[in-house]
């Protein structure tokens, strides 16, 4: 894992978990293909900051992971493959549940064949998600203040182990489902070595949340603009929410281990410790900004977990990985990002975006 030698490819890597594990690995010396088709908006934005830290270790590869073409191409470079690049909401599965299928499963399954054709050699590691275990609606929950709780004590004090069993649900647990399952299965079929990443909520820079996805960063932006924040639900609804910093932390190491943690799955989450409710992080959000949020209520979506909080025993063991940051510490600096980001003028934006 020197930074010499055969570029690592991120897809996704204009994204904001890939951006952040593009940065990592070019400031450890390793050239970074970052292919990344530009869609989603506000990611050339990142693109344009890695190119500016980084200068010629990053090169850009517009291109779809349903591009078979490019996708061998840029797999045949590279040492590692880190595969984040996905169709990432549940609401836009629901509405064109085809495209959903093409880029989670067939964008995977790009990646997985041009590995195997290659030779077998090259780490696949993939980022999943928590959604493969369906809403957890067996679980027997109750109302402890403003959050949802399992009535299991001994849920409670270690969250959602991999021995769940999977339970897709919406077409977006049904194609990242899959893709999982693919990723695991090319490990015990082909050889290939392989480790799955089943994230919870991440956040922290780089994240520009939106209703349907970032939810973090999406309530901090609309509290800093003075906006009102739908909830979809009763608001009480738990999430363990991680730094993303953590979270590259893990990515790297499952790198660093992969003869050892090969064909295996891993829930990766802040863990009880980070655990917190919709309206908890709001209230917080509020003591931050000295300032009242307003909030409106909704019907709950398809396939909302009311509780999901992840065991991070094993991941932490297999991937040597430490206690993650506070939640109240990584909000708290997320929202001086966003602030500092919403504050910038538009000439040093448009210096940055011209890099790109």
């Amino acid at each position: 894992m020197s930074g010499a030698g055969a570029p690592v490819l991120v897809t996704g890597g204009a994204g904001f978990i890939g951006s952040n594990l593009a940065d990592r690995l070019a400031s450890e010396g390793h050239a970074v293909i970052v292919q990344d088709a530009l869609m989603r908006e506000g990611v050339e934005r990142n693109l344009a900051w890695l190119k500016s830290r980084h200068g010629g270790r990053i090169t850009h590869l517009a291109a779809d992971t349903r591009d078979r073409r490019a996708v061998d191409e840029a797999v045949r470079e590279a040492q590692a493959v880190f595969h984040l690049a996905a169709q990432v909401a549940v609401t836009t599965s629901l509405t064109d549940p085809v495209e959903d299928f093409e880029i989670n499963v067939q964008g995977a399954l790009n990646i997985l064949e041009a590995a195997r054709r290659k030779g077998g050699h090259t780490p696949v590691i993939f980022a999943s998600t928590n959604k493969v275990y369906g809403d957890l609606a067996d679980v027997p929950l109750e109302l402890a203040g403003d959050a949802y709780r399992p009535t299991d004590p001994a849920l409670r004090v270690r969250g959602v182990s991999e021995s769940r069993p999977l339970d897709f649900h919406t077409p977006y647990g049904c194609s990242k489902g899959a893709a999982d399952q693919y990723v695991l299965d090319y490990s015990r079929s082909f050889g290939l070595p392989t480790c799955v990443l089943r994230m919870s909520c991440i956040y922290g820079p780089r994240q520009m949340g939106t209703e349907d996805q970032g939810w973090v960063a999406h309530f901090l932006i609309r509290a800093l603009e003075g906006q009102p924040i739908s909830i979809y639900g009763d608001g009480r609804q738990v999430r363990d929410i991680m730094n993303v910093a953590d979270t590259v932390e893990a990515y790297m190491a499952a790198w660093r281990r992969i003869d050892r943690v090969s064909g295996r799955a891993f829930n990766l989450g802040g863990g009880p410790n980070n655990a917190v409710s919709l309206v908890q992080l709001i209230g917080y959000i509020e003591e931050l900004l000295h300032r009242k949020v307003e909030l409106s209520f909704s019907d709950w979506r398809a396939g909302d977990q009311r509780y999901y909080v992840s065991d991070p025993s094993a991941a932490r063991r297999e991937l040597a990985l430490g206690e993650s940051l506070d939640w109240r510490t990584g909000v708290a600096a997320l929202a001086q990002w966003l602030a500092a980001e919403r504050s910038a003028p538009p000439s040093r934006r448009e210096r940055v975006e011209a890099v790109g």
